[in-house]
Order: structure tokens, then sequence, then C-alpha cells
């Protein structure tokens, strides 16, 4: 049985109601802000009490970088540590049917404004990353944004990264492990996509490997594909491989998916996307099972195309 607790917890889905994933179970209970809050807290305090240490926040996640100063004030706990991004503001104002729900923006006075709130998450704070760092933003070539963030890393020991999406996501990381400044390699932590269908980023799995838990895995339920779906026929083989695998180890097809990322990187940081401690629970129990060399080779045939994954991802909804 293993020892390690691979599992963060990514705070996005607590942090506003509408997120991008397949929609299993749909609500019809008018929204409360307030009920909202109280169990994203809730939430925080179970994954905390089921050994989760390492949480995953944005400005860009509505209220979830708030709600966890918030409650790391009252922690009294060093061995937390938290992961935060720039680079997006939440818009939606929580609104269950806007149409609109973040607002990218890559330039040093966004990453000096939304500085001044996540400060707030020290001495917690380990790393600070470009939220979504893409080509187009052309965030990694802009020098005063560079420098600014190498400042940041030596003022509070911070831990520099970026996280990546798109079917591009590869070249990006080439393009961010080869940036210094004043001689020393400025990003040190990246957070991809990761998953049984999406596995491009395996390509530099020794490198990432060596970030150890500077390496943070998201999406590793593919924004809910990997949980058996009737509307994903594609995907049948794959979801009898896992209910046979769910079977044998007494967990449910989540906690198979997060294991195999775990499996690969096994020093990583996976990531949670849960928003209730039901979901938690279910994702924790990839922390009690070891997938056999065969298994973890099986699930590696099912992987797909990136331009696939990110076609079919760009057409889930906001739910």
């Amino acid at each position: 049985m293993k020892t390690k607790n691979n599992i963060g917890l990514g705070t996005a889905a607590i942090g506003r109601p509408l997120y991008i994933n397949v929609n299993q179970v749909r609500g019809t209970e008018k929204f409360s802000l307030s009920s909202f809050k109280q169990s994203g807290l809730q939430l925080l305090n179970a994954a905390y009490a089921s050994g989760v240490r390492h949480f995953d926040t944005a400005p860009g996640y509505g209220l979830a970088e708030q709600l966890l100063i918030e409650w790391l004030a009252v922690q009294n706990d060093r061995t937390i540590a938290v992961s935060t991004k720039w680079g997006y503001t939440y818009v939606a104002n929580f609104d269950p049917h806007a149409t609109e729900h973040e607002v990218k923006e890559h330039s040093l006075t966004k990453l000096n404004e939304q500085w001044e709130v996540s400060r707030n998450l020290l001495p917690h704070l380990k790393i600070y990353q470009i939220h979504s760092a893409t080509f187009d933003s052309k965030v990694l070539k802009n020098q005063a944004v560079l420098e600014r963030l190498h400042e940041l890393k030596k003022e509070h020991n911070l831990v520099i990264g970026l996280t990546t999406t798109g079917d591009n996501q590869v070249d990006v990381l080439e393009k961010a492990m080869q940036i210094s400044i004043k001689g020393e390699k400025l990003f040190q932590s990246y957070q991809c996509t990761f998953n049984i269908l999406d596995q491009s980023v395996a390509r530099y799995i020794d490198v990432l490997k060596d970030l150890k838990d500077n390496f943070i895995i998201k999406e590793a339920l593919a924004n809910g594909r990997l949980i058996p779906n009737r509307n994903f026929a594609n995907y049948t083989d794959l979801y009898k491989y896992m209910k046979q695998l769910s079977k044998k180890y007494d967990v449910g097809p989540d906690a198979v998916a997060l294991a195999y990322c775990a499996a690969l990187f096994p020093q990583a940081t996976v990531l949670s996307g849960a928003n209730n401690t039901n979901h938690l629970e279910a994702n924790l129990k990839s922390n009690s099972i070891d997938l056999t060399r065969d298994e973890l080779d099986t699930l590696k045939t099912y992987s797909i195309s990136a331009q696939v994954y990110w076609k079919e991802r760009k057409n889930l909804e906001w739910n």
C-alpha cells in the first residue's frame, strides 16, 4: 500500500459556481453565495483532515483565493503548501447564467495588481504561477513581467511556475524551460494537463519527475470525461477496463484515473477538483492502490492526440 499522499486540492470548483466539466448532476436549487462559501470552507477542512497539504488556487477562481486566505489565517500548520496564479480575472459575479466567466491579461499591471492580494497567502505560498501561459499572450516574451517574477522569487523565496493549456502545451513547456533571468532558470514549476487521454507532456517525463512536488498535474479526470458517461461512446472500451480495475481495487473510476497519474509521476502533486466531501473521499482512495505495470501499460494505450483531446474539451459546457 502506498504511504505518500499524492493528492492536492484544486479550488476552482469551490470558488465559482460554474466550471468547465461534464455535468453529471444538474442542480435545481437557487444559488446562495453565503452557502457556497460555507461549503467551500467545509471542503477545505475536510481535505486537511484527510491529509491534504497542497492547495492550488487563483484570483480567476472567483472567491477561492480569498477563501483560502481566510482559512489559512486560523490554521497553525506550516506544512500547508499553497500554489496560486496570476493572469485571469473572474468577471461572472457568481451569476450561474453569465456568458463570460473570466478575462485573461498577462500584463505587468495585472501581475502587480493580483500579487497584492496573493501575497496574503504567505508564508504558506510556495509556488507562484503564470495562469495558462500561451504564445498568444506573449507573456514568455515580456521581459518586464519575467524580471518582476524573478524579483518576487528572490524577495519571498518563491518557486516561479506556470500552468499550460491547449494542444501545444508541450511547445510552451519547451520555451519556458529555456528562459533564464540573471543567469538562472526562471521557471522551476509546471502545472500541466496530464491524464489517461492526454499524455502529451510525458515526452518530458524525466525532466518533470525531477521537479518532484513542483510538478503539478491538473485535469487528471479530463474534466469528467474519465468518469463513465454515455455521451462519450468513443471511450466505451476504456470505461469497461476502468470498471474492471475499479472492481478489483474497490474504488471508483476517479481513483483509478488519479492513481495512473501518480504512478507515472510518483512525487508530483495530482490535483483533485472535488467540490464536495463525497467526491474528495472517492478521489483520495487513489492513495491506497498500486496499479500493476501491465495495468499501467494498458491504460497508456488509450491516449489520444492532443489535438483531438483539446477540440473535445473546447466543446464541454460550463456547468
